[in-house]
């Protein structure tokens, strides 16, 4: 891996310099996240950087944006070249003196009771402003931004975004109105002020059109992959350990994902019960650092009577996660809103057989290698987990067709694609392989 700099250090003093062919190709990457607080997000990134640090055929630098602190996550994936740049610390965010907010703050500090200051934040919430650049990747001589995340900051300098999906506006319901202004703040300004915006399936593409009346040809898709060809894999004695240590039971499924509520935990827990019913024992270990939502989880399996068959890991390490799908019989993924679905890619790839919600895009990334089910319905999933764990002809099935579906997705197919893109925001004469992937038809 190449030594990380401060943001700045050692590079030319040269805001808004204009892209310069005779150097390479400067791109910067927001990496900006703290582990385990991002879920799939996380696993795009390093899936990202290990490709652009192995891909082959050009002179680009990317530099991938971290906190200082928060970089053991990403430091293994970065090599070639890739380096890491060190973000400069958030300012502190000037006080406002004056208005109704200034009297929510001056309130929120007096000896004024609990419900009334809760009152005055809700009638004045604290308002959202995007975030300028600090000058710092100008001074770097950035050719290309890439944010593939939700957030970002206001540039000159030439945008990627990556804003993943719109659930806030088909899942209102489990976001505050407070949430809802800061996500359409955030994310039709970073649209706007972006020259490409990327998704990882049609779907997400087709949404964010209709949604923001973006043009079609400013949406572009590039479809995630499995993250895990970039893991070491475990051998028997390491994934034998990961079972003692995790205390795994001998047979169970696996929902690799944070409690959020349109990851549907609260209806598998009924389905379990619902299978529970029928004689059928189904074990399933939840990964993901699930903080306060598993209280809520928990309480609907004892109330069900099923909380022996909730096995929660917490966040699990890259190597863990390997260990788990090839322990695993099944993976059950019966989430209410993706833009992608990451883990259900992960899980094909792995020979793991995969019962998954016919949401959004879901069907069209299984590509019929899946068993699906409707996830608003308790007794559908309960059907489609019960085929999974107790048909074996079903799910030898399910492994070659899953296989066969994950072999049509790469990190390195994807790094090519940005790659194209950052050479045509960066001026940069585009190949023909780069015009090939640019033209060709998304296959999610």
């Amino acid at each position: 891996m190449r030594e990380s700099h401060p943001l700045g250090a050692g590079l030319p003093d040269e805001p808004n310099a204009k892209p310069n062919s005779s150097r390479p190709l400067r791109v910067c990457v927001d990496a900006r996240l703290v582990s385990g607080e991002w879920g799939g997000v996380e696993q795009v990134l390093i899936g990202l950087a290990d490709a652009l640090s192995h891909l082959e055929g050009g002179d680009e630098e990317y530099l991938f944006l971290v906190n200082e602190g928060h970089t053991a996550w990403l430091e293994p994936y970065i090599s070639g070249p890739s380096s890491l740049l060190m973000a400069m610390p958030p300012a502190v965010a000037p006080v406002v003196r004056n208005g109704l907010r200034a009297t929510a703050l001056r309130m929120a500090s007096a000896a004024v009771p609990r419900q009334l200051r809760a009152a005055v934040r809700r009638l004045v919430p604290r308002p959202y402003i995007l975030p300028e650049s600090d000058g710092s990747i100008e001074r770097a001589s950035v050719d290309v931004m890439h944010f593939p995340m939700q957030l970002g900051f206001l540039t000159k300098i030439p945008t990627i975004y990556t804003p993943h999906d719109l659930q806030h506006l088909h899942l209102p319901q489990f976001f505050s109105r407070t949430d809802i202004a800061r996500r359409e703040k955030q994310y039709r300004t970073l649209c706007d002020q972006a020259s490409i915006v990327v998704v990882m399936s049609t779907w997400a593409k087709d949404d964010f059109v209709a949604e923001y009346g973006l043009p079609p040809e400013k949406v572009r898709v590039a479809p995630g992959a499995a993250t895990t060809a970039a893991y070491a894999q475990p051998t028997d004695r390491e994934m034998a350990a990961v079972r003692e240590r995790l205390r795994l039971p001998e047979h169970f499924a696996i929902y690799p994902a944070k409690a959020w509520p349109h990851k549907n935990h609260l209806r598998l827990v009924a389905a379990l019960k619902v299978l529970r019913d029928r004689r059928v024992e189904v074990p399933v270990v939840l990964t993901g650092n699930q903080g306060g939502s598993q209280i809520a989880v928990l309480a609907k399996a004892r109330a069900l009577g099923v909380a022996d068959l909730l096995h929660f890991v917490g966040f699990v390490t890259p190597g863990d996660l390997v260990a788990l799908y090839g322990m695993a019989r099944m993976m059950v993924f019966p989430s209410l809103f993706e833009g992608w679905g990451l883990p259900v890619v992960e899980a094909l790839a792995a020979g793991l057989p995969v019962a998954c919600s016919n949401a959004t895009c879901l069907s069209v990334v299984t590509g019929g290698a899946a068993e699906l089910f409707d996830p608003a319905d308790t007794a559908a999933i309960a059907d489609a987990i019960a085929r999974v764990w107790l048909d074996d002809r079903l799910r030898e099935r399910l492994i070659a067709d899953g296989r066969a579906r994950a072999a049509c997705f790469s990190w390195d197919h994807t790094a090519r694609i940005f790659r194209a893109c950052y050479r045509m925001l960066g001026n940069r004469e585009l190949t023909a392989e780069d015009r090939a992937l640019l033209d060709a038809p998304p296959i999610s």
